[in-house]
């Protein structure tokens, strides 16, 4: 998964035709770290049909504003730039849940293609 730095770099890839998944954490984030174990699984069964992106929030303070990141880990499927579908909850999130998201977010993107 891509660690993005910059406002810029984010712009470019979720500009992609691929859906991009941008995961939003911070490093003391223990919700953050209950996921990572997971995360490498997860990204590795999706690949062919989603790329992977992590934004720090405190790296990115104004991107996260403009995106209306509140809670953390935050989950944003993007495609050509535009927001598809979004997983954000006050609640810890467990594998299951994520890659239901994920699941939702290739449906959305296939049916941008009809």
């Amino acid at each position: 998964m891509e660690k993005v730095t910059t406002e810029q770099r984010f712009r470019e890839i979720i500009a992609g035709s691929k859906p991009t998944i941008a995961v939003f954490k911070t490093t003391w984030c223990k919700d953050c770290h209950f996921i990572d174990p997971f995360m490498p699984q997860i990204e590795e069964a999706y690949g062919d049909r989603l790329e992977f992106i992590h934004i720090d929030r405190d790296d990115l303070p104004d991107l996260c504003s403009e995106l209306n990141i509140l809670g953390i880990p935050s989950f944003i499927a993007f495609r050509e730039g535009q927001e598809l579908i979004r997983f954000v909850s006050k609640l810890r999130k467990t594998r299951d849940e994520i890659e239901q998201f994920l699941d939702r977010a290739v449906e959305v993107a296939n049916a941008m293609n009809k």
